[in-house]
């Protein structure tokens, strides 16, 4: 019986150590086909980028490529952010500030200027240049019914806040997430 005992266990011996050695070819074949679907190094390097503004006048707009998407950096006039601020909630399309930088992360923060603008004061207004209706890039520099951004393709008026007022768009322009790091730069991503 011992003898029988003794075969058993090299029989299991062989079976564990055959198995482990099959989990770990599966391993090393498997690892490189999960790891070629994380980004690139290109692409996280463009994740997250640095902006100058040091050089945008009042009333005026820089666009950037941001993700492969252009995002509009306004530096508002006092009588563009009066003009935004004074539009009562009722009046919007889109209620919602589509402002991830919002204290909730903008899932329920309401579309007043405050919640959309980059700074306290309002003067700084980030947004993704992309039409939410069909994804054409909008005319700005006070295009549009509305003295803020029109997209040609279908005929959506954005205000100076770059909420949807009148068009076939649905929703506010996104605003990117987005900080100051310092009095002339702005970091997207």
């Amino acid at each position: 019986m011992s003898e029988h005992a003794e075969a058993t266990t090299r029989r299991d011996f062989l079976y564990v150590g055959t198995a482990a050695a099959g989990a770990v070819a599966v391993g090393g074949a498997v690892w490189p086909l999960v790891n070629q679907m994380n980004p690139s190094a290109d692409v996280q390097a463009l994740s997250s980028i640095p902006v100058d503004v040091s050089g945008v006048e009042p009333g005026t707009q820089l666009t950037v490529l941001f993700l492969g998407k252009p995002v509009f950096v306004r530096r508002r006039t006092p009588e563009e952010i009066e003009e935004a601020r004074a539009v009562a909630l009722s009046d919007l399309k889109d209620q919602n500030s589509q402002n991830p930088n919002a204290p909730d992360g903008g899932e329920s923060a309401p579309a007043t200027d405050q919640n959309r603008a980059l700074d306290e004061n309002g003067e700084w207004l980030v947004m993704q240049g992309v039409c939410t209706h069909l994804g054409c890039v909008p005319l700005g520099d006070g295009a549009g019914d509305f003295n803020g951004w029109f997209c040609p393709c279908h005929g959506s008026h954005y205000d100076t806040a770059g909420r949807i007022r009148r068009g076939p768009a649905p929703t506010n322009l996104a605003v990117p997430v987005a900080e100051f790091v310092s009095d002339t730069v702005i970091q997207l991503g």
